[in-house]
């Protein structure tokens, strides 16, 4: 997440803006033993390549709240306000036969409740059309980066849980890239986390995740400005995402889908925010053209 002046969300993947994507609720294979996590982590995979399958079928409407935060955590300003037209573009395989991953593709309605003007410029911090999935990690070709780990089980809401924790297994050099005054910063293998697994579908039901550390971006020269920092801390960067079952009909069916996403990023050196996402308004497209909601 590219922002002004300043370095983005520091994950090793862009997966904190995004539709998450879920499987099918449906009758599932009882929790596998403590034991078979492989087990559990395939059957997770299968669940998400299932969703993937046929998510193009389902749009929403995320509205984005970006609100920038002092040091101590409080309002510095407005927030801004965005309303997307939102749905995921997944193929199986790429012409190439090698995986493709699950892109969020968006269509801006309104910035702060009215229509953007045509010659509207996206802000540093707006979520980007065709970033990753969030959860694309826990497919087959991208689990090798990650290691995983039972944490129990547990309950969240009226649903059995099963708890794994998940670390980068490698991390790579900090880069930042540059558009005007605005800046990426990719820094792979810094985050950890933790998903909760329905234990009846292995559905995810929750997934948390943050830096393993702290650490340091360093501003290329040309970038200093009048008395800038040169050195950016990047001291916490935080995302939870939750889902809750939406329900369809003609024909019925009920979808675990996204409900919020919150993102907090704290910065020495440099401006502080929070991102938070909520999706609503969800319809399915059929056959012929039929919009059902």
């Amino acid at each position: 997440m590219p922002m002004p002046r300043m370095p983005a969300s520091p994950a090793a993947r862009s997966a904190w803006c995004g539709l998450g994507a879920l499987a099918l609720v449906a009758a599932g294979v009882t929790a596998s033993a403590q034991g078979d996590l492989p087990t559990v982590l395939q059957r997770i995979s299968d669940r998400v390549e299932r969703y993937y399958g046929r998510a193009q079928s389902i749009v929403c409407l995320e509205r984005v709240m970006v609100q920038p935060m002092r040091h101590d955590m409080t309002p510095d300003g407005f927030a801004k306000v965005l309303e997307f037209e939102l749905r995921i573009d997944w193929d199986a395989m790429a012409e190439n036969e090698r995986p493709l991953e699950a892109r969020v593709l968006r269509e801006l309605r309104k910035v702060n409740g009215r229509v953007p003007r045509p010659d509207y410029e996206p802000g540093c911090l707006d979520p980007k059309s065709g970033s990753l999935e969030p959860l694309a990690f826990l497919l087959p070709h991208n689990r090798g980066d990650y290691t995983f780990a039972w944490n129990g089980v547990g309950r969240l809401k009226d649903r059995r849980t099963m708890m794994v924790d998940y670390r980068a297994r490698t991390a790579g050099t900090v880069e930042g890239k540059w558009k005007g005054d605005c800046v990426s910063i990719d820094a792979p293998g810094r985050t950890k986390g933790r998903i909760w697994i329905d234990e009846t579908t292995h559905d995810v039901l929750r997934l948390d995740e943050s830096l393993t550390s702290q650490f340091e971006y360093r501003v290329p020269r040309e970038h200093w400005g009048v008395a800038g920092p040169q050195i950016w801390v990047i001291e916490r960067a935080d995302s939870s995402i939750r889902y809750r079952p939406v329900e369809f009909t003609d024909p019925a069916e009920t979808v675990l889908l996204p409900e919020s996403i919150d993102v907090v990023t704290v910065f020495r050196g440099a401006q502080s925010y929070r991102i938070s996402q909520t999706f609503s308004g969800y319809k399915r497209f059929m056959t012929g053209g039929r919009i059902v909601k």
